[in-house]
């Protein structure tokens, strides 16, 4: 399997300087960053590694998902999955991520709301993003739309 990389340039202080973080293996894109956007409730077009993980966790729990629908016999027709990945203080000190929740909702055929809630939740317990993040409370909301 492939290797990705990213990179981020950062000029300054942690509270005057910012950066750039450069998608550097698909090419797709250079994005700001800067703490004070990170820390505030707008982030007023910068991202954070905060939004970036929860790119790579909704993404990545969405193939997963895929999968496992498949392997329980049904066919999914549409996942929508978010993922929502809080910022607060470590007790330690510093910050740490202090939860992620990933809502999905989707169009299966084949399978009952019980048998896509399994695949849900196995799809959490064995994405490989989740497993990365296994110091971080991760919930699920799953539920198929009708």
């Amino acid at each position: 399997m492939p290797t990705r990389t990213a990179r981020t340039a950062w000029n300054g202080t942690l509270q005057e300087g910012s950066g750039q973080v450069e998608l550097s293996s698909s090419k797709v894109g250079t994005y700001d960053v800067s703490f004070p956007k990170r820390a505030a409730d707008d982030a007023d077009g910068t991202t954070s590694p905060e939004e970036l993980i929860a790119a790579a966790h909704s993404s990545c729990y969405a193939m997963q998902l895929s999968a496992l629908i498949a392997q329980a016999g049904g066919t999914p027709r549409s996942l929508e999955v978010q993922a929502d990945v809080s910022l607060g203080p470590d007790p330690a000190g510093g910050f740490r991520l202090t939860g992620i929740k990933i809502t999905v909702r989707g169009e299966v055929e084949g399978l009952d709301n019980d048998g896509f809630v399994k695949a849900a939740e196995d799809a959490k317990a064995g994405c490989p993003v989740s497993k990365a993040l296994t110091g971080v409370d991760i919930t699920l909301d799953a539920a198929l739309e009708s």
